[in-house]
């Protein structure tokens, strides 16, 4: 998958399990959990968002890497 289907992706899980995120000219420095305000169980749902529609599933070793926007896009990119 390249990074222009990941992000596209990534940005649909955003607005799918956080709606009031604005996803049009999301910065990919935004952390996750801190700037999106994603609880724990919001970071798990968009994980399972992503993986329903890119095919990537995420051992929970590979969580810590996932801090930023950019950081799932790219994580999508390199395993879709």
């Amino acid at each position: 998958m390249n990074e222009q289907d990941a992000r596209a992706a990534v940005l649909a899980a955003i607005g799918e399990v956080a709606p009031d995120v604005e996803t049009e000219g999301l910065d990919g420095a935004a952390r996750l959990r801190q700037d999106l305000e994603l609880d724990s169980l919001d970071f798990l749902r968009l994980l399972e968002v992503v993986a329903e529609s890119t095919g990537v599933n995420t051992p929970e070793d590979d969580y810590a890497g996932l801090t930023t926007v950019q950081s799932l896009v790219d994580y999508v990119a390199a395993y879709g």
